[in-house]
């Protein structure tokens, strides 16, 4: 759906009458005709049939002008005198309709925006002198009143929509879909404070803290729309597979969804990037589905700070501190949900304690029964809530993907042009983490991605290797190098040691784990503060516990204050790392391994495990392994943690470690997403554990029951590999490349980017048959790559290719089934290339597309388009193809 349309605001109701006036009324020349008739025999201002005159022309011009205006808010930001001459170049375009060399078949052919732009060609002169912005009224004024032109042609003959059927039902369902998304603009009432909220949500929202951009010199923020890079969702489990989709897309076609996404994989990030899209209303064709919404940020951690109930919806712009919240208009909130006009996103629900979790949910269930027709995304880290969490309430659940070798190489190419950094790093960074298994593993999400970029910069090339390391070179160079490579300290002025700040601040964090909260009050902040000085007396000496916290807020890196009166951690996994710091340190072990159960305390219990010494590493993997007050998915939850414990204990006993891995055996293979999520959790350790194939039952009473539970074994091991996505997974996934389950194979396909080209299609891909699979391809490498395993008859193309480059890397003789983005078609001539080519399916988020082009490819016979699209053009296609509307899914 084109912007410039829904830029005009001009609903049906209001055009339609002044459009019809522009036309003679039935039974004066217009009647119902079985053939062509010239437009310009139709217009009601000339000739002799005229019924209006040219300054009743001029009045209906003036209308829609001044609707338009009123609605798009120019109303009083253009003068007076400038939109009169944009309702007098409006009356001389649509004057151009009387000499107009065409009849009303052909103008529908040509289609709302070609109508308008050759109205536009034939009245050049009538725009000259104005402002960009008279300029652009005038536009889409013009391309609204073709629009309801055509639905007026498509309507008062009966010959025009029996020859363009497709072409005038997308004219109807166009106009229908604008109405819709006029229907969500606010009352007049309500405009003025709407606007005032989205350029605060822009503004809060609309900056991005990078990691280490702050010490290369660059800015510490960077802004939103050059820094967001869309990430992959991965949709439920199907036949064939989790379907891949844009994760900004995921609220496109459904109402409600349960996004999950692990720490730091970027799950804030896409709450922050639809909110603020939506806010600015600079939305491409992809996010048009945002129009006219109004986005609610909702993060839970500030939603309960201090034990807080959570909001009505009367309170949701105070309790996250929104400054005007006060001047919202009486009601406001209520004439936006019941109008289904809202954007609710909430944020983290795996930052509050898991005892409250069924509190939120009931809190969303009376939300959605009271307000259902709103949009909801609801996000967490995968173990917070379990599959089907909010499945009655008809939330699909998704997850964030793993950052693709590309998707990695985009984030270090923009790290670097941020900071203003030389080519020659961000290359040189690429190579060790292609190199280096371990390295390219752990930047596969832009938290771990940005340190990583922030370290080999600092580090002048050189990079830990695990985990801890990387932290611990963070913290170093955040807590100390910053301020003494930018000279802060002056004569007189604080200076807290490296070992007192990160002891202070440690402090912090492990309190706030202790009482589950991702936010404390600052007053609370303070006092711990406070009660540590006296056991660090070269810090109090220097200043009050109000002073040191100042202090560490403005010289860490890693404090933040979202609110005047609370106080957090930049991100999550620092407070984690730090508390789980103090708890080894505070001998806390049988603490630890008493709260191990619970999800918000995973992360805490892998970093104690790689900061305890070899003899409390057993103490706590034992205490993990052999916990006796738990049973059935706890215990199996708390084998799987210590197993994925084991990449951080570099020293350990080696019965200890064999004992955890034969607990986690048991737990091999999985049988359920969750299992599967689980064991990716793990890591690389499980891979030695996953097991191969293994053959269906045969000759037994409850063979085929068996054999189900078999293959979804297969899947599920293969979801779990795929995830993994080192050197040492494609050796597991190989064993499965000639698995009969389509769900399996589909996935291995599915997985090709995520590893070495070469590699991964050698052991894998090229062993893959494909008679109902399609393969995706994402680059120019997948695609020679195919080509010299002899090419596949079924590709989906799922990167940016020019036509050129994709007919002279594919065997053309093989090619039979072809899936595509509708921006690759162009005028489609190029398919006529595959001679055995005969299906197509196009995928694009507009509501029309013209397959007339592939008229030329003779041996196509089905053509696929998504069921929200119309296809025009179809009268010039041949008996032999058929062109079928449906919902796409996963290839």
């Amino acid at each position: 759906m084109e912007p410039a349309v829904i830029g005009a605001r001009l609903a049906s109701s209001i055009v339609i009458p002044l459009i019809k006036k522009l036309f003679l009324p039935d039974g004066a020349g217009a009647e119902l005709v079985d053939k062509p008739v010239r437009v310009s025999a139709l217009v009601s201002f000339r000739g002799e049939k005229r019924t209006i005159s040219d300054k009743d022309l001029h009045t209906i011009a003036e209308e829609l002008v001044r609707r338009a205006a009123q609605s798009t808010g120019v109303e009083d930001v253009l003068p007076t005198f400038e939109k009169r001459a944009v309702a007098n170049a409006v009356a001389d375009s649509l004057r151009v309709m009387g000499t107009l060399d065409m009849d009303d078949v052909q103008a529908v052919k040509l289609g709302h925006l070609g109508l308008a732009r050759r109205l536009r060609s034939q009245s050049r002169t009538a725009t000259l002198g104005l402002s960009n912005d008279a300029v652009a009224l005038h536009a889409s004024v013009l391309d609204t009143a073709c629009l309801h032109i055509l639905n007026f042609f498509t309507q008062r003959s009966a010959f025009v929509p029996r020859t363009l059927v497709e072409q005038s039902r997308s004219i109807e369902e166009l106009a229908l879909k604008i109405d819709a998304l006029i229907a969500r603009a606010p009352s007049p009432a309500d405009g003025p404070f709407e606007d005032r909220y989205a350029g605060y949500i822009a503004a809060k929202h609309g900056k991005l803290s990078i990691f280490g951009l702050d010490l290369s010199g660059a800015p510490e923020t960077w802004r939103l729309d050059a820094a967001y890079l869309s990430l992959d969702a991965a949709g439920d489990a199907a036949e064939t597979g989790p379907a891949l989709l844009p994760a900004d897309h995921v609220l496109a076609g459904r109402d409600r969804v349960l996004l999950r996404g692990v720490a730091g994989s970027g799950k804030t990030t896409l709450v922050q990037w639809l909110a603020v899209s939506t806010a600015r209303r600079a939305l491409d064709e992809h996010l048009l589905y945002l129009y006219g919404l109004v986005p609610f940020v909702l993060p839970l951690r500030t939603l309960t700070r201090g034990g807080a109930a959570l909001p009505a919806p009367h309170e949701f712009l105070s309790a996250v501190d929104c400054p005007i919240a006060g001047l919202q208009p009486p009601g406001w909130f209520d004439r936006v949900l019941a109008a289904g006009r809202g954007l609710m996103l909430i944020d983290g629900i795996d930052e509050i304690p898991e005892d409250d979790r069924n509190d939120v949910r009931s809190w969303l269930q009376e939300l959605i029964s009271v307000y259902p027709a709103n949009r909801w995304l609801v996000t967490s880290r995968p173990s917070a809530v379990r599959e089907h969490w909010l499945v009655d309430e008809d939330f699909a659940e998704l997850d964030l993907a793993p950052m693709s070798r590309d998707n990695i190489a985009d984030f270090v190419d923009r790290w670097h042009r941020a900071a203003g950094i030389s080519d020659q790093y961000a290359n040189e960074l690429l190579r060790a983490v292609r190199a280096k298994q371990d390295l390219g593993r752990l930047a596969t999400n832009p938290l771990m991605c940005g340190l990583i970029c922030a370290l080999h910069q600092d580090r002048r090339g050189y990079l830990p290797e695990g985990r801890k390391e990387i932290y611990d070179a963070a913290l170093s160079m955040l807590l100390f190098r910053r301020d003494r490579e930018r000279g802060v300290y002056k004569s007189g002025s604080m200076h807290i040691s490296e070992a007192h700040h990160i002891q202070l601040i440690q402090r912090l964090a492990y309190w706030m784990i202790r009482n589950g909260r991702s936010e404390m009050d600052r007053s609370d902040a303070v006092d711990l503060l406070g009660q540590a000085l006296p056991m660090m007396p070269k810090v109090a000496e220097q200043g009050t516990a109000e002073e040191v916290y100042r202090y560490l807020l403005i010289r860490s890196g890693l404090l933040r204050e979202p609110s005047a009166d609370s106080m957090d951690f930049i991100h999550r996994t620092f407070q984690d790392y730090l508390g789980a710091k103090a708890a080894v340190e505070g001998l806390d072990f049988d603490f630890l391994i008493a709260n191990a159960h619970l999800d918000q305390w995973e992360d805490v219990i892998r970093m104690a495990v790689a900061h305890a010494r070899p003899t409390e590493r057993t103490r706590l993997l034992t205490g993990l392994i052999r916990r006796d007050d738990v049973s059935g998915h706890g215990m199996n939850r708390l084998h799987l943690l210590a197993a994925a414990c084991l990449e951080h204990a570099t020293e350990l006993d080696p019965a200890v470690r064999a004992e955890v891995q034969q607990r986690a055996a048991a737990l091999i293979p999985p049988r359920s997403a969750d299992q599967a999520r689980a064991l990716t959790e793990v890591g690389p350790v499980v891979l030695d554990l996953l097991p191969g194939p293994r053959d269906a039952p045969a000759g037994e009473a409850d063979a085929g029951s068996e054999a189900r539970r078999i293959a979804d074994e297969a899947y599920f091991t293969v979801l779990a590999a795929t995830r993994i996505a080192t050197d040492a997974a494609v050796a597991v996934l190989a064993q499965y490349r000639q698995h009969p389950d389509p769900r399996v194979r589909a996935e291995l396909v599915r997985a090709w980017s995520r590893f070495d080209t070469e590699l991964y299609g050698t052991e894998v891909i090229a062993h893959i048959g494909d008679d109902t699979l399609y393969f995706p391809v994402s680059n120019a490498r997948e695609l020679q790559a195919l080509h010299s395993f002899g090419g596949r008859s079924r590709i989906k193309v799922s990167g940016e290719f020019a036509p050129v480059d994709f007919v002279n890397s594919v065997r053309t003789g093989r090619l039979t089934h072809l899936w595509v983005d509708g921006g690759m078609g162009g005028t489609w001539g190029w398919l006529h290339h595959f001679p055995h080519l005969r299906s197509l399916t196009i995928e694009t988020p507009q509501p029309h597309i013209d397959v007339g082009g592939l008229a030329r490819v003779l041996s196509l016979r089905t053509i696929r388009v998504p069921e929200h699209t119309v296809a025009i053009g179809t009268d010039r296609l041949p008996p032999s193809m058929t062109v079928v509307r449906e919902r796409l899914g996963g290839a």
